[in-house]
C-alpha cells in the first residue's frame, strides 16, 4: 500500500549505511527525478558515509547523523541531541525507509507520520514495521537493487520496470579523470568480513592466467599489505595508490573491466556501466542486479540469506580459470 500521493514536492530518504548498500540504492534518484523533476530529496546518512553521496546531483541535501558513535560510546547526551536535531526536521511529503532496521525506521518516523517502509514480511526486522504508515511487500530474498526500487516506486505511485535498470545512466558523477593506454582491469580484494574475501594467493593466480595488467584497489592497511604480496608474486599485478570515495568513483568509472569480492567498491562498476564480475561465498547473487556484462560467480555454499554463516569460507573454491574465462569474454 503506498501514499500514491501525486503532489511530491518534498521527499526524505533513509538509507544509514553501509556502502554496498547506499551504492545500490541510489539507482532509485535518477527515476524520481524524471517522476517528479521539481521535487526536493534530502538523504539522511552516517556521518562516515556522506562523502560517496557528494557525487549524486539528484540529492538536494545530504544530512548526516551519527548512530554508529552513539553506540559505540553509549553516549546518551549525543543520542538526545541527535533525536531533537532529527525532529527540526519537517514538511516532507514522504520519508522512506530504504533500509529496513529498526534504527532507520525509528530515525523515520521522527522524521514525520509520512512514512513508507517495507511491511514485515519483507524485513529483517519486522518491528520496523509498526513504525511506517503505508508498506511495500517484497521478499526479502528478491534482490536488493528490484526491492530499492519496489519500495520507492510503490511509495511514489510510479513503475520501475527492469528495462529502466538495465538501461539507466551511470549512478555516480565523476570529478577526476583516469586515462590508460590499453585495456585496464582492476582487482578489488577487500570486504566487511574475511570469509567474503577471495584468497590473495588465488587473486595472484587470476593475475598470472589474465596475463593482463590487474591493479590491486585496497581501503586499508591489511587490504595494502595483501595488495603488496600479490604485486610481489604477479609481474601482471600493481597496487593502486590510496584512493580517496571521490577517486575510487572516478577511477572505477575509467576502467575496462573490475573483478572483486561482494562489497561497495565492486558493486560501483554496476553503478558506473563498468563490466565487472563479483565473487561469492557466505552471500550470494541477490546482492547485485546481473546483466550481460556484470556477472556473479557462486561458490558451491547453499546460501540462506536469512541467516548468514559468516564463517563459510567456500569463497576459496571458486575456480581460478571459470573467472579467467569469464573475464577474457567481458574484455572482448
Amino acid at each position: 500500500m503506498s501514499l500514491m500521493n501525486k503532489n511530491i514536492n518534498k521527499i526524505a530518504i533513509v538509507r544509514l549505511s553501509a556502502l554496498g548498500d547506499i551504492v545500490n540504492s541510489a539507482i532509485v534518484l535518477q527515476f524520481i527525478k524524471e517522476k517528479y523533476p521539481l521535487a526536493k530529496i534530502e538523504w539522511f546518512t552516517e556521518n562516515s558515509f556522506a562523502n560517496i553521496l557528494n557525487n549524486l546531483c539528484e540529492i538536494d541535501t545530504i544530512r548526516t547523523i551519527n548512530l554508529k558513535k552513539v553506540k559505540k560510546e553509549k553516549n546518551f547526551q549525543l543520542l538526545i541531541s541527535t533525536i531533537k536535531a532529527l525532529q527540526k526536521y519537517d514538511n516532507y511529503d514522504i520519508i522512506i525507509d530504504m533500509q529496513g532496521l529498526l534504527k532507520s525506521s525509528i530515525v523515520s518516523r521522527l522524521l514525520g507520520k509520512n512514512t513508507h517502509g517495507f511491511d514485515k514480511s519483507s524485513i529483517r526486522e519486522p518491528i520496523a514495521s509498526f513504525f511506517y504508515k503505508t508498506t511495500t511487500s517484497i521478499p526479502y530474498q528478491e534482490g536488493v537493487v528490484l526491492r530499492n526500487c519496489k519500495i520507492v516506486s510503490d511509495a511514489l505511485g510510479f513503475d520501475i520496470d527492469r528495462d529502466m535498470i538495465l538501461n539507466k545512466k551511470p549512478i555516480f558523477n565523476i570529478t577526476k579523470i583516469y586515462e590508460h593506454k590499453k585495456r585496464s582491469i582492476a582487482f578489488v580484494i577487500g570486504a566487511s568480513w574475511s570469509s567474503k574475501i577471495y584468497p590473495k594467493e588465488l587473486v595472484c593466480n587470476v593475475c598470472n592466467e589474465l596475463k593482463e595488467d590487474v591493479t590491486i584497489i585496497w581501503g586499508n592497511e591489511d587490504e595494502k599489505e595483501r595488495a603488496e604480496w600479490i604485486s610481489q608474486h604477479s609481474k601482471y599485478a600493481k597496487v593502486a595508490p590510496k584512493l580517496s570515495l571521490d577517486e575510487l568513483v572516478s577511477y572505477i568509472s575509467s576502467i575496462s573491466l573490475l573483478i572483486g569480492n561482494d562489497t561497495g567498491p565492486t558493486h560501483m562498476a554496476w553503478a558506473q556501466n563498468i563490466p565487472s564480475i563479483t565473487l561469492f561465498g557466505p552471500t550470494n547473487s541477490r546482492m547485485i542486479y546481473q546483466t550481460p556484462v556484470n556477472i556473479a560467480i557462486e561458490s558451491p555454499s547453499k546460501v540462506n540469506i536469512l541467516k548468514i554463516n559468516k564463517e563459510d569460507f567456500s569463497i576459496k573454491e571458486i575456480d581460478v580459470f571459470t573467472i579467467v574465462k569469464i573475464a577474457k569474454e567481458l574484455l572482448k
